[in-house]
């Protein structure tokens, strides 16, 4: 998690997004010269197209805070919404600061959608901007497990969507929002919602088998960041971090030591890292340790189209295969 997550967004600079977003926000509500935009897998994969009340063909919008939940979102919502996300693929959600456009594509929205459990530090300040529109935070009714050292001891990990387990609670709380929002069209949201939680109801057992092969003393997730407290709860693993939210700087000398030494007193063949921060420090573990860098996992953010984690669902996958191939030494 950013430090500037901590302090919000600056208000100086805040205000000044504000001023800047007063002719875009007026432009809107005197009509758009952008061309209509239409649901599509682009969207769905984080791009950020701009939908003017013009465009919607009488269709929701709906905006999300990370391109995770944006997808999510638009596997309930199918064809009968339009889902958009703030932020892009590969960016860093923590201490996100919104710009004058994410504010005008916020006052066009009928409904925002985000994480909640101190995430998005920054997101009371931009709902302050357009007060009228409503907010849902989907990890509402997850079991919370709380970060065990550093700065952030005691708070709630805000990854909660990392385990297919949490997901299904997002689903839910996805599919009632968008029934609440759009009653019309509730019967397909809640169609949508079933199907897309099967999928992800088969990724949970896929979880669950690749790990039973795993020798017990072997089951460990070695990360970057401390992201990963709710797989290791669900599904029966140890955690090993460098950090327990992500920082400004590099892992300091004493927190690479103590993942160095952990690594070798249990002979952990694999360490990974995230791929929204830089992987130095892991290197050096692995180096020192005599554990293979097995390569990077995907957390807050979706790949691009033609990346490896394109939706959420290929994003658990491709996170499943990653660490089940590191702890085999494949």
């Amino acid at each position: 998690m950013n430090c500037k997550s901590v302090v919000g967004v600056n208000t100086i600079a805040w205000k000044r997004y504000q001023v800047g977003v007063v002719g875009l926000l007026l432009g809107v509500c005197l009509g758009s010269c952008s061309a209509p935009t239409a649901p599509s897998q682009t969207q769905q994969n984080g791009e950020r197209p701009t939908t003017a009340a013009t465009d919607r063909k009488g269709k929701k919008v709906i905006l999300t805070t990370f391109t995770v939940l944006a997808d999510m979102a638009q596997n309930v919502a199918g064809d009968q919404a339009i889902v958009e996300s703030i932020t892009k693929p590969g960016a860093e959600i923590h201490g996100y600061e919104p710009t004058p456009s994410d504010l005008a594509r916020g006052q066009n929205a009928d409904l925002i959608l985000d994480n909640g459990l101190n995430l998005e530090r920054w997101a009371t300040r931009f709902y302050n901007s357009f007060p009228k529109v409503a907010h849902i935070t989907l990890s509402e009714g997850v079991q919370p497990v709380n970060i065990a050292e550093d700065a952030y001891q005691g708070k709630p990990n805000p990854h909660a969507w990392m385990s297919p387990q949490n997901a299904l609670i997002y689903v839910e709380n996805i599919r009632k929002a968008l029934g609440n929002l759009d009653p019309a069209n509730a019967a397909t949201y809640d169609a949508n919602a079933t199907a897309y939680s099967q999928q992800i109801r088969a990724i949970d057992a896929k979880l669950k088998q690749a790990i039973a092969a795993i020798p017990p003393d072997k089951r460990y997730m070695v990360s970057c960041e401390g992201a990963f407290s709710y797989i290791a709860r669900d599904y029966g693993l140890k955690e090993v971090y460098l950090w327990a939210v992500n920082a400004e700087q590099q892992a300091t000398p004493k927190q690479v030591e103590k993942v160095i030494n952990t690594v070798k007193a249990n002979q952990i063949p694999a360490v990974f890292c995230e791929s929204t921060v830089s992987n130095e420090a892991q290197l050096q573990v692995a180096k020192e340790s005599g554990a293979k860098f097995a390569g990077v996992f995907y957390v807050d953010s979706l790949s691009r189209p033609d990346g490896p984690a394109s939706t959420y669902l290929k994003l658990l996958e491709y996170n499943i295969d990653t660490l089940i191939k590191g702890l085999q030494g494949k």
